[in-house]
C-alpha cells in the first residue's frame, strides 16, 4: 500500500483537491489517503466546507505519494515557511509528486521545479508564474511530466493529472477502468489544452 499525503490550507480549490482524490484514491486498498494540514483544525476550502485532517506537517514528512491543490489562498500559504519547508521535503521522499492548478506555483515558489517543466492555470498564468521565474513554464498543455513532478492546469485539469499518474503507477488498464467507473472521459493527451488558447496564451 501507497501513502498518499493530500495537502490542504485554508481556501483550498475544492475540486483541486476532490477531483484527484477521486481517481488516486480508486483502487481498493492500493492507496491510503491520509489528509496534511498545518494545524490539526478542519480546514475550510475555498466554498466553505470544512475537511477533517489526519495528519500535521509537524507529525511526518515521509509519504509515498503527495498531492497539492491550488486556489487563490495557495499564495498566501507560500508566506509561510514552516509550510514551504515541509512541502521541500515532503517533496524530496516521495515517489511521486502532483500539483493542481496554482498548487503548482507554490510548488514552484520551493525552488523543487527550478530548471523543470511544469503548467498551471492558464486564466492566472501570466499574473503567477512570475513567482517562480525558474521553473520552465509550460504555455500550452493541459498536464505536464517531469521526472516524479506531476502538474497541470485549471482545476478540473487536476483529474487528467491523477488519472496519467494512476497509469504511471498501476498501468493504463486500471486508469481507464477508475475513468470508467466514475462516468469520466479521461483527456488523455497531456497537450490538449484549448483553455490555453481562450487566455491567450497559444
Amino acid at each position: 500500500m501507497r501513502t498518499l499525503a493530500a495537502l490542504v490550507f485554508p481556501g483550498f480549490e475544492t475540486l483541486d483537491y476532490f477531483g484527484p482524490i477521486e481517481m488516486l484514491g480508486g483502487y481498493g486498498q492500493e492507496t491510503e489517503i491520509i489528509t496534511v494540514a498545518q494545524g490539526g483544525e478542519p480546514v475550510p476550502s475555498s466554498h466553505g466546507q470544512r475537511i477533517v485532517i489526519d495528519k500535521t506537517i509537524y507529525d511526518k514528512n515521509d509519504y509515498d505519494l503527495l498531492l497539492i491543490p491550488g486556489g487563490d489562498a495557495a499564495l498566501l500559504a507560500a508566506e509561510d515557511e514552516e509550510f514551504m519547508q515541509w512541502i521541500r521535503e515532503a517533496s524530496a521522499n516521495a515517489e511521486l509528486v502532483m500539483a493542481v492548478c496554482t498548487g503548482s506555483v507554490l510548488l514552484g515558489m520551493t525552488g523543487i521545479l527550478d530548471g523543470r517543466k511544469a503548467t498551471t492555470n492558464k486564466l492566472d498564468f501570466t499574473k503567477t508564474v512570475p513567482l517562480a521565474p525558474h521553473v520552465d513554464w509550460v504555455k500550452e498543455a493541459r498536464w505536464v511530466r517531469d521526472g516524479k513532478y506531476f502538474t497541470s492546469s485549471g482545476v478540473s485539469a487536476g483529474i487528467d493529472m491523477a488519472l496519467a499518474a494512476m497509469a504511471d503507477l498501476f498501468g493504463v488498464e486500471m486508469a481507464e477502468k477508475l475513468a470508467f467507473d466514475c462516468e469520466y472521459e479521461w483527456h488523455k493527451d497531456a497537450n490538449r489544452d484549448p483553455f490555453a488558447k481562450l487566455a491567450g496564451l497559444a
